[in-house]
């Protein structure tokens, strides 16, 4: 019968797929987990498809990074505004309490008082605008007479509190030179990407590690992390580590894409989607990888530690690459769709593609019931002509399968072979 048969198809890959059709189902073909999908990386996840999707969530990202950076702005350490800062062993000092010792001291609140470190190895640090030796002194004795901070013999000390202050004109030159390293760095990679590919893989490649510059500094000013020197360096770290994840997405698009337009299995958007799924694991293997290391980084840096330094980099790396693995992902590559198909050769390539693939098939329909005949119904003749055409009594078109029959009747042709006797 006809609706049990079984169409084959040779796919794009030569694979070949059996495709049921009539009243059998795809119950019966063999269902791939989500891991396996993902690790073979065949193009089961659109990503492409879907572009107006992750445009919406990015710009929706990048909205919200902006509002916070014009708003609330960003919280600069001692080294790019100037002031003092001072620390001491914690032992049993609170924090409150040692805002109300400055209070009494100076008059006026501190700017941040925190405590870093955890157990015998935790501190207390406060920073403040910039203080006079007078002042310095007289913070330092309050502290001393109120917490009697212990020194490494052991022995309340005085030299256990120690101190230092940057001038505003030091972290004005501190400010301009991370401003002329970013900016060096931007260049730099812009040549880069420049020569390396073609003009709309740069414009994407750009494009999107200003995305991750901006969305990077947005978290940072919204959740009001301390911006550092070190914070600086992360953010030079992770503009290259984002650079590097859409390169290796690129590669694969333009590994996929060479000669696109001599062939027309698959169009550029289909081509792009299918190295964003080749290439998925490993940039998820990539991330963690890179994670890993951060976190532990964070946690030396926070609990055993106490080191300012290393807790600055980790925040901004670690932001920075969960920014940057989503941004090579869901935004560089369908930016790069996007523009390409702006183009008449992808266009045109295209509309061959459609061509070749044809109108898509009917949706499959309930078949009617025959009407139950009744004796009034007679059953109708086909006339001379619709006989003689190979046609119904419906009309005169020929039925499907009948061979067509020329005018003259039953007349028949000669052949030119003799009768067997």
């Amino acid at each position: 019968m006809a609706d049990k048969t079984t169409a084959v198809e040779l796919s794009d890959d030569s694979a070949t797929t059996v495709r049921p059709t009539g009243d059998e189902s795809f119950a019966n073909l063999p269902h791939h987990s989500f891991l396996s999908r993902l690790y073979t990386g065949t193009g089961a996840f659109e990503v492409i498809g879907r572009r107006r999707l992750w445009y919406g969530v990015s710009g929706t990202i990048v909205a919200i990074a902006i509002v916070s950076i014009v708003l609330r702005g960003f919280t600069f350490g001692i080294d790019f505004k100037g002031g003092t800062t001072m620390s001491f062993p914690r032992g049993n000092a609170q924090a409150s309490q040692v805002e109300q010792v400055y209070r009494q001291a100076l008059g006026s609140d501190p700017e941040a008082v925190v405590i870093v470190g955890n157990g015998s190895s935790a501190t207390v640090q406060i920073r403040s605008e910039t203080l006079s030796n007078d002042k310095t002194t007289k913070l330092r004795n309050a502290l001393f007479d109120k917490f009697q901070p212990k020194g490494s013999d052991g022995k309340p000390s005085l030299q256990a509190i120690s101190d230092s202050a940057v001038s505003s004109t030091w972290g004005g030159q501190i400010t301009k030179k991370a401003v002329i390293a970013l900016v060096v760095f931007l260049v730099l990679v812009s040549l880069y990407i420049t020569v390396r590919y073609e003009r709309y893989m740069a414009i994407s490649a750009l494009t999107t590690m200003v995305f991750d510059l901006t969305v990077t500094a947005g978290v940072y000013s919204l959740v009001g992390f301390e911006v550092t020197p070190a914070t600086v360096i992360g953010l030079l770290t992770i503009l290259g580590f984002s650079l590097y994840d859409t390169v290796i997405v690129f590669d694969k698009v333009e590994e996929n894409t060479h000669g696109f337009q001599h062939t027309a299995r698959r169009t550029f958007a289909e081509q792009a989607n299918l190295a964003i799924n080749q290439t998925f694991m490993r940039s998820i293997n990539t991330s963690l990888i890179s994670v890993l290391p951060v976190m532990a980084l964070m946690v030396v840096a926070v609990w055993l530690l106490g080191v300012g330094t290393l807790k600055d980099l980790a925040l901004v790396q670690l932001v920075g690459i969960i920014v940057g693995t989503y941004s090579s992902i869901f935004f560089a590559t369908p930016l790069l769709v996007s523009l390409r198909e702006r183009t008449s050769l992808v266009r045109t390539h295209n509309r061959r593609v459609g061509r070749r693939r044809g109108p898509e098939p009917e949706p499959v329909t309930k078949k009617k019931e025959p009407r139950a005949e009744s004796a009034d119904d007679e059953p109708r003749k086909p006339s001379k002509v619709a006989l003689a055409t190979g046609g119904s009594a419906a009309g005169s078109k020929p039925a499907p399968g009948a061979r067509p029959v020329r005018p003259g009747g039953g007349r028949h042709r000669p052949t030119g072979k003799r009768n067997k006797q």
